[in-house]
Formats: structure tokens, C-alpha cells, sequence
């Protein structure tokens, strides 16, 4: 369980759980498998469907140098 770190809890993760539809933050580097596997362990349920993405890094500037940060 060393890539789930923690449960989100928001207006729209709550009303999701009605739906038994969880929202969690897992490691930056881990696969959809990865978390498929963990959550059928640690849970004991059978994973159907699941939905991961990873957030874009803000832009930032420096003067007239454009970058961005990581995500």
C-alpha cells in the first residue's frame, strides 16, 4: 500500500461515493495496473472501470525566460 497515500474528500468525491466511486492521491510514478492492484488488495473488491490522470504543470516566468514546473 505504498502507493496509495491518501482518500480526497471534496463536494464532488462525496457525492461520487453514493455511486461506490472513490477518489484517492496515489504516487506520481505508479500505472493504471499498479492501482488497479492495490485497490482490489487493500479493499477486497474486483475493480471494474477506473480513471487516472496527471495534472499539467503551472507555467511560470522569470523575466522574459517562459517555463513551467513539474506536475
Amino acid at each position: 500500500m505504498d502507493g496509495i497515500k491518501y482518500a480526497v474528500f471534496t463536494e464532488k468525491s462525496i457525492r461520487l461515493l453514493g455511486n461506490n466511486q472513490y477518489t484517492s492521491n496515489v504516487e506520481s510514478g505508479s500505472t493504471r495496473t499498479e492501482i488497479k492492484h492495490w485497490v482490489e488488495l487493500f479493499f477486497g473488491v474486483k475493480v471494474i472501470a477506473m480513471n487516472s490522470h496527471r495534472l499539467p504543470g503551472k507555467g511560470r516566468r522569470v523575466g522574459p525566460i517562459k517555463g513551467h514546473t513539474m506536475h
